[in-house]
């Protein structure tokens, strides 16, 4: 088995060619240390000279680590260890780097990101939340500014120029939002000097399992308001709380679906006065009762999002942290507010969308860290092309993680825990206790009041003191109760005599859904060789084991005759935990792959209508483009109404000749008899030499100079407001697609084929629009380019920011189209501002 490990374990190899590539660095540790700072410095222009003469990142790879690793001990104190040293490389190498806990991450990228800063093309280090990324930021960046790099900072608060700033620095430090965002937001400024970033390059992503994985699926959304009324979310909710579960509705637990009954649909019915739920046009209602339902039935309080300040704050499941401004999207968030009694707040219109696993794959190279990646690494692959390699860790670990104890109930199992962590307090060991929800934490925290335990409680509702809590967890006696994953990113230093008393105890009160999160709470203890001990406590009753069957094992037990005193611990039942939790795994891998499939349809479009933006923020002089977009809805038109198989007769001449006079030319330009005898090519050419005319003559007009510009707002108006539209179409069309499945026709190809034509039926009303409004529209001296929407950034099915508060709205007198128009131009409104 050992030759076949050998042969076979790709990782050992990987290693090995790793650690022969860090022993080279460690070579040059002493001709390093005889440079004085000044010659070390100035190591970091030559490496710059040396790439823009043509040399290899690959080949000054083992020099500037070495220069690196040298700055490091100096500047920060810390020498990177060859561990670090080959996690550096495969950072490099655009892989994923898996070091445990406490192994010095942040220390090991240092390394990549100085040697591909030395581009000056930018390195972007993404870490998940802005407290990370300005300590990183500050600390790291007294080393990169020693070598003579510039640092930036990207915070949500900073200004466009400040953004800009930043974004202009060697190596940018950042979250995975706000760098999401201020693409979405580059691609919907007016002036190309109000773009922030530059080219994605090199990223390095700090827990990139939770940003590529964990929240994956999660999209960002620029988003404006929709109006839309609260009162059918409130009828809806109210009508909801009437119904009784198993006769009015059914619920499937294992795919949290809420179906209505006959009876419930009958009930439906009659509470709103209708004939028949599922007529067309009560589509909206029917959708209105599905979302109360769900907000009633799936989603609980203080598990998925707690009620604070009157507003539904939603709990980040991964991480138990509250995700302040986001919002559930497709009206479930507004369900929620009216269930819970608080202010319904508008549902929003989608102005610009991307995903993290489509943003992410944008950059050139990409590479991450973490402590958990490898039970990922399938996806990590076929999604980013990014392998995962487990370095070894720097001294041997000494945890003691220890079989699973499971109870029949959910009572016996808590009891236990509490037991537990009060003999552990009677001896001063610190202990950590991971709990999935909320509400599990406020229980055995009262459990622990009761015991006359002290202890500091780490979850959603005071994450503010995150990093002091997280300080103190080591200390003698400590106890502290962390959701989930809280704290990650930072370490828990043992306090004085813990080591003696077995180092940090850990307890899980449950196991989650992924395996990573496990590992990742057991990482908590026995860092750096440091002694710990873990212990995971189940239940039959917990979720997962409900999901996936634990009912004959329940039966099992309660026949043997045990009582919830005494637990089992059992391989048996260990190996089926971790099956179900590979089932689930794979599911959500699937789920996020087929996301993927769906999204790709938009992101082709999303990069042709960028680069399309682009290409009219860079232009000069946008002349020929408006010429051909005019042109190709010329085409359009004359085909519609010339089949060259009929008839001449049969053509709509007088059709065509509408049309160009009222979008095109002036009124009564062209008639029917200049296109009688003309094939459909004849026709389309003579209207657009007619057409060149007249642009000539409103050039003239004009100006050069007020043309150009007019043309860039009317193109990127006609640009922006038709996508927009786009997006918020297809959004309906992916919402429904499903349904395709009963008809045995893949949804998949149905959304890509309808995509591909309403995309085609959008580029032929922009060039429509843009025609138009060129040809046609009168220009005021007080020309500027506007917005189509103000947009606020929502990440993650949410609304960021804070509320607007409602203005009145004036409206203006209607003005008759035939009347003069108001601004005193003499012609008749249609003519003019109309």
């Amino acid at each position: 088995m050992g030759l076949l490990d050998k042969v076979f374990d790709a990782n050992k190899r990987e290693v090995k060619r790793l650690e022969k590539m860090a022993i080279k660095v460690e070579e040059l540790s002493d001709a390093m240390e005889k440079l004085s700072d000044d010659e070390l410095r100035a190591k970091t222009a030559e490496f710059q000279e040396r790439y823009a003469n043509g040399e290899d990142l690959d080949k000054m790879l083992t020099e500037a680590f070495a220069v690196v690793r040298e700055g490091a001990r100096r500047v920060l104190g810390l020498y990177p260890y060859r561990v670090q040293l080959m996690g550096g490389i495969a950072l490099h190498e655009g892989n994923i780097s898996e070091m445990k806990t406490g192994e010095g991450k942040t220390l090991t990228a240092t390394m990549p990101v100085y040697l591909n800063a030395i581009t000056r093309r930018g390195v972007h280090v993404i870490t998940v939340n802005e407290y990370l990324a300005s300590r990183d930021a500050m600390e790291m960046g007294q080393l990169y500014e020693f070598l003579g790099l510039t640092v930036g900072l990207n915070l949500n608060s900073l200004s466009k120029e400040e953004k800009k700033a930043a974004y202009e620095a060697d190596i940018t430090y950042g979250t995975n939002n706000e760098l999401g965002f201020d693409y979405l937001r580059d691609n919907m400024v007016l002036y190309k000097e109000h773009k922030v970033q530059r080219p994605l390059h090199y990223a390095v992503i700090d827990e990139v399992d939770s940003i590529l994985v964990d929240e994956a699926r999660t999209p960002l959304i620029i988003s404006g308001q929709a109006q839309k009324s609260t009162q059918l979310y409130i009828h809806a909710n109210s009508f909801v709380r009437t119904l009784k579960k198993e006769d009015d509705f059914t619920f499937d637990e294992k795919t949290k679906g809420v179906l209505l009954t006959e009876d419930g649909i009958n009930k439906a019915e009659k509470a709103f006065s209708i004939e028949n739920l599922f007529d067309l046009k009560h589509v909206t209602l029917n959708h209105h009762i599905n979302q109360a339902l769900k907000a009633h039935v799936t989603m609980h309080k203080d598990v998925d999002y707690v009620v604070q300040d009157g507003e539904v704050v939603i709990v980040d499941q991964f991480t138990g942290r509250l995700m302040k401004g986001r919002r559930y999207s497709d009206g479930l968030h507004q369900a929620i507010e009216a269930k819970e009694g608080v202010d319904i707040q508008n549902e929003s219109m989608t102005m610009a969308t991307i995903t993290f696993q489509n943003f992410f794959r944008m950059y050139e190279k990409l590479s991450g860290m973490t402590g958990t990646a490898k039970t990922e690494e399938e996806e990590f692959r076929n999604i980013y092309n990014m392998r995962v390699i487990a370095i070894p860790t720097n001294r041997p670990i000494a945890r003691d993680d220890r079989a699973d104890l499971i109870y029949a109930s959910m009572e016996g199992k808590f009891r236990a825990v509490v037991e537990d962590i009060y003999q552990r307090y009677q001896l001063k060991q610190p202990v950590l206790v991971g709990t999935v929800a909320i509400e599990t934490s406020e229980l055995i925290s009262s459990m622990l009041q009761k015991r006359g335990v002290p202890h500091n409680i780490l979850n959603a509702k005071n994450h503010e003191r995150e990093a002091d809590i997280i300080m103190e967890a080591g200390q003698p006696g400590s106890v502290t109760i962390a959701t989930n994953m809280a704290g990650r990113g930072t370490d828990i230093k043992l306090g004085e005599g813990v080591i003696d008393l077995g180092g940090l105890a850990v307890i899980g009160t449950e196991r989650h859904e992924s395996r990573r999160i496990d590992n990742q709470l057991r990482g908590r203890s026995g860092r750096q060789g440091d002694p710990g001990i873990t212990q995971f406590y189940l239940s039959m009753e917990d979720e997962l084991m409900r999901r996936f069957g634990s009912d004959n094992m329940k039966a099992m037990m309660q026949k043997l005759g045990m009582d919830d005193n005494e637990p089992i611990q059992s391989k048996m039942v260990s190996r089926a935990v971790e099956s179900a939790q590979k089932r689930v795994e794979g599911n959500n891998f699937d789920a996020r792959k087929r996301l993927l499939e769906y999204d790709d349809v938009l992101r082709q479009q999303r990069e042709i209508i960028y680069k399309q933006r682009d290409d009219v923020l860079e232009s000069e002089n946008l002349r020929e483009i408006m010429e051909e977009m005019i042109k190709q809805s010329i085409v359009q038109v004359v085909n519609a109404h010339v089949n060259e198989a009929e008839a001449e007769e049969e053509w709509n001449l007088q059709g065509i000749a509408d049309y160009a006079n009222a979008t095109l030319l002036s009124d009564g330009e062209l008639s029917e008899t200049d296109l009688k005898g003309k094939d459909a090519d004849d026709i389309v050419e003579l209207i657009f030499a007619k057409v060149k005319e007249r642009y000539d003559e409103r050039e003239e007009q004009m100006g050069e100079e007020q043309t150009r510009e007019f043309e860039k707002v009317v193109l990127l108006r006609a640009v922006d407001s038709k996508w927009i539209n786009h997006i918020d179409a297809m959004d309906q069309l992916r919402q429904g697609i499903h349904l395709r499945a009963y008809g045995q026709i893949d949804p998949l190809r149905e959304y890509q084929n309808e995509g591909f034509a309403m995309f085609e039926n959008m580029v032929a009303s922009i060039n429509e629009e843009a025609a138009k409004y060129v040809m046609k529209a009168e220009i005021r001296n007080n020309l500027e380019r506007q917005e189509v929407a103000k947009g606020q950034a929502v990440n993650p099915k949410e609304d960021e920011g804070t509320k607007a508060k409602k203005k009145p709205v004036r409206k203006a007198p209607a003005v008759g189209r035939n009347e003069d128009c108001p601004c005193g131009s003499g012609k008749k409104y249609k003519n003019c501002c109309g």
